[in-house]
């Protein structure tokens, strides 16, 4: 063989990684941005302990790097991604932060200051009182107040990504990490700083899910109720023959709804919360949608499913049929 040959037939060494992102934690969103960035350059790690078989395996199927404690995950991460259900976002910040204030030397080997956004579907006083966690620990962090819009990023078929847009907010930029790879970080992440406070971000996420999520609540309700009367084919008939548009949104969001419906209980609390405090409504609104929900998750079978594994609520009727089940048994029982 001859020297050019043997060169071409030579295994071709991995480019080295152009950072380490951690991802806490890896459900659905999580896992298809480690995917995204393990495609474009980087490596992804995190801290699978506690979560299910099923997550780890998933994890480790997509390269991601499992680190059996917090410590080494920070010791090794050059940015942390907070992507997880509301109601774990403070407790996730206050590990980084855990790690931090009792392992000074953590983050001795990197000179540079750990990233860390929150991405998170929160009030933005909520957001601000987890920057503020961060308080302690110094410039050895730099705070982003992060939302993402859009669905988990996914590989079409002709090989291109679609992918959310990751909105930030604050004084501190993704794009601006030390090292030369931020700008590539926040071009593959589609990051769009809108502002240099820390709530916006959060803000935004917080209106725009008013407009899908909390209509979705009112979906729930409309289909359910029809279907107890009887008339919810005629419902479905004027919808579509009105609206055919909205018709198609809201029927692919109430099937898409039932597997998340348990985290959205928190989402619509933060919603009101953020409606409440920032634009001064009374709270009711969305403390009843996150009731919808709430009764969605626990009161019928719709709570058990899981994303990628669905039996019940594949259509919108069959998502109104589980709901007068569930509520006709909760109501029986006089619960």
């Amino acid at each position: 063989m001859s020297s050019a040959a043997a060169a071409a037939a030579a295994p071709v060494a991995a480019a080295p990684a152009l950072a380490t992102i951690g991802i806490l934690s890896i459900g659905g969103m999580g896992l298809g941005i480690a995917k995204l960035l393990r495609v474009h350059g980087f490596a992804v790690a995190t801290n699978c302990h506690g979560r299910s078989v099923d997550t780890v395996e998933r994890a480790e199927a997509a390269l991601v790097t499992l680190y059996p404690t917090d410590e080494e995950l920070v010791r090794n991460c050059d940015v942390i991604l907070s992507v997880a259900p509301p109601r774990d976002a403070t407790e996730i910040a206050a590990r980084v932060v855990s790690v931090l204030s009792s392992s000074p030397s953590a983050r001795a080997a990197s000179a540079a200051p750990l990233y860390f956004a929150d991405m998170n579907a929160i009030a933005p006083s909520t957001v601000r009182a987890i920057g503020h966690l961060f308080t302690p620990v110094g410039s050895s962090v730099r705070f982003v107040d992060g939302s993402i819009i859009g669905g988990p990023p996914s590989l079409r078929a002709d090989g291109s990504w679609s992918a959310p847009v990751l909105y930030t907010s604050g004084p501190h930029r993704l794009e601006d990490v030390p090292g030369g790879w931020g700008a590539r970080l926040s071009e593959v992440l589609r990051v769009r700083h809108i502002a240099d406070d820390v709530g916006a971000a959060s803000g935004l996420k917080m209106c725009f899910a008013s407009l899908s999520k909390g209509y979705t609540a009112v979906a729930v309700q409309a289909y359910t109720s029809a279907r107890a009367m009887g008339v919810l084919g005629e419902l479905r008939t004027v919808l579509g023959e009105v609206a055919p548009q909205r018709a198609a949104e809201t029927e692919g969001g109430l099937v898409g709804m039932a597997p998340k419906a348990y985290r959205w209980v928190r989402e619509m609390e933060e919603i009101s919360k953020t409606h409440a405090e920032e634009g001064g409504f009374a709270p009711e609104l969305f403390i009843g949608a996150a009731g919808v929900y709430r009764a969605v998750a626990e009161d019928t079978v719709l709570g058990e499913e899981r994303i990628g594994h669905r039996r019940r609520g594949t259509t919108a009727e069959d998502i109104a049929v589980a709901m007068v089940e569930g509520l006709g048994k909760k109501r029986e029982a006089g619960e």
